[in-house]
């Protein structure tokens, strides 16, 4: 998570939260590709200014906008994925 993120935190509703600590932990657990097939989170790519970027739901109006990266491990010559929240956001309709 990103400084901005981590400071946004604290100004958040609790339920939001714990969402994205939900969502954290089942991207840790489950890996990326089974988190996204869960209905619930609606995660999309996002477009213009925002392509690179997805977006999976934390409640109706709360988006965690994310960017996924691989990168080479140090001690081994495989690729891992990286998951880095870069905003919560709400939803404007």
């Amino acid at each position: 998570m990103n400084k901005k993120v981590q400071k946004a935190l604290n100004t958040l509703p609790i339920h939001i939260v714990r969402n994205l600590q939900l969502w954290i932990f089942q991207v840790e657990s489950l890996g990326m590709s089974e988190v996204r097939k869960i209905p619930g989170y609606h995660d999309e790519p996002l477009t213009g200014n925002r392509k690179g970027q997805r977006s999976a739901r934390l409640s109706k109006a709360y988006r965690a906008i994310y960017i996924e990266y691989e990168e080479s491990l140090e001690d081994e010559n495989e690729l891992t994925n990286i998951v880095e929240v870069i905003e919560v956001s709400k939803h404007e309709y």
